[in-house]
């Protein structure tokens, strides 16, 4: 999470256009019940700044998975590719939902990459994803 104050205005802008769920595992800020937090795509470690093309919305969990971090291995070729950026990447090139919609199948080095990084099928997410799928909640429309 950013030690940068977002301006509120910003931070609207954002939320629209990021349509209030995360980037990463598309989970929805109504559903999960918390505020979604921005997400530097490039961290302010590397030199990301504080502007609406380097922001997007991230769940804590994701958003604390990748941290500082850009890239990761695919793991299986075993290259290092960069993590998926939600802003100028589609979601569905990278990703697919198994056909429960409980899991999330990385389709590209980078989509496996990032399933991977940022455990977007973390046991307790995988679980709340079952029983959202029940009430008719997920998986979200791209």
């Amino acid at each position: 999470m950013s030690k940068t104050t977002i301006p509120k205005a910003l931070r609207a802008r954002v939320e629209v256009q990021a349509k209030r769920r995360c980037g990463y595992c598309l989970s929805q800020e109504i559903i999960i019940g918390m505020t979604l937090e921005i997400d530097h795509l490039l961290p302010e470690a590397h030199g990301g700044k504080t502007e609406e093309a380097n922001l997007w919305l991230a769940c804590k969990d994701c958003n604390g998975h990748k941290g500082d971090t850009i890239t990761a291995i695919d793991p299986h070729t075993g290259e290092v590719v960069p993590l998926f950026n939600p802003r100028i990447q589609q979601w569905s090139e990278h990703f697919a939902w198994t056909p429960d919609g409980a899991e999330i199948i990385g389709q590209t080095s980078v989509g496996r990459a990032t399933v991977v990084a940022l455990a977007l099928n973390r046991e307790r997410l995988v679980r709340a994803r079952r029983l959202w799928v029940i009430a008719g909640w997920h998986p979200p429309e791209e």
